[in-house]
């Protein structure tokens, strides 16, 4: 009997253990197939090439966004009571309402405006605070790459954004990523790096060289802007505390998820009335939803950074 009773005790830890590595091995399968599909996606014809990578983006990619509910409610619940979901989506809402009406009426100063929030947003993820200079390297490379390396591919594709003829990659954006190339360099020569890091970059840049400029950063968006997002936000104990494992985290996206989703079909028929293919109107759709999305998902974080302190 005593035996009986202890072996089991002996034995959980193992067991546990066996089942905490076995969801880790199914995500790192999970994560190798789905990068060698989207690679394989590059040698299909464009759009095609193009409706992959968005498929991923929007199902793998936007949910990361969505936890804002999980953190707007840990600051506002106590605050508002039960009309918090309330007082925080009225004025998200609204501010990317204004980010979508901008790209109708200044297109080309939202692509900028986009492309530099872009910047900051991803190098304050992968950088981590206080350190503006790697931010801003690390941050630019996703966005100064594919004018480096694709220009003509890359115009081609926020032609199909903006809606604005472009034959040729915009000049300010040209400049502005030789202009990163070299302070990337001067940065890469003054901290001379070993580990992950000069890792990260040399295979994002041998991707971004290789792979389309959508591919490139459908697998730079979900491979590691997303789950960097959430991983930080499972590991902080304010900003959402009911997050707290990676599974909690899915399940707190689900239902801004959802909103999500039904916001963009009912903007569909907007964005496939004035486009040319579905793939062109989807990509469109999905950019410009993402950059208004972006807009009050940087503010928020800025406002329960300031609430933290």
């Amino acid at each position: 009997m005593v035996a009986r009773a202890v072996l089991p005790a002996l034995a959980s830890p193992a067991r546990a253990s066996c089942r905490s590595r076995a969801p880790e091995g199914l995500r790192l399968l999970t994560g190798a197939a789905l990068t060698i599909a989207l690679a394989a996606s590059a040698a299909l014809p464009r759009e095609a090439s193009w409706l992959v990578a968005l498929a991923l983006v929007i199902g793998l990619g936007v949910p990361h966004g969505a936890l804002d509910g999980a953190v707007a409610a840990a600051l506002l619940r106590p605050r508002y009571g039960r009309v918090w979901f309330g007082v925080f989506a009225l004025p998200y809402l609204g501010l990317a309402a204004l980010v979508l009406l901008a790209w109708q009426l200044a297109p080309m100063a939202a692509l900028a405006g986009f492309l530099a929030l872009s910047v900051l947003h991803f190098g304050e993820e992968d950088a981590g605070p206080g350190r503006p200079f790697e931010a801003l390297v690390r941050g630019g490379l996703p966005i100064a790459l594919p004018a480096l390396l694709r220009p003509d591919e890359t115009a081609g594709l926020f032609a199909a954004v903006t809606c604005v003829p472009m034959p040729h990659l915009v000049g300010w954006w040209v400049a502005a990523a030789w202009l990163w190339l070299i302070l990337a360099v001067v940065w890469l020569l003054i901290h001379r790096r070993r580990g992950a890091v000069p890792v990260e970059m040399a295979a994002l840049a041998v991707a971004f060289a290789l792979l389309p400029p959508l591919t490139a950063f459908t697998l730079y968006f979900i491979g590691l802007h997303a789950p960097r997002h959430m991983r930080a936000l499972v590991r902080d104990p304010i900003r959402a505390p009911g997050v707290d494992t990676m599974d909690k985290a899915v399940r707190a996206a689900l239902p801004v998820f959802g909103l999500t989703l039904l916001l963009g079909a009912a903007l569909w028929p907007l964005y496939a009335a004035g486009a040319n293919t579905s793939a062109a109107a989807l990509l469109c759709l999905t950019l410009q939803m993402l950059s208004a999305l972006t807009v009050p998902h940087v503010l928020l974080d800025r406002i329960v950074s300031k609430f933290k302190k």
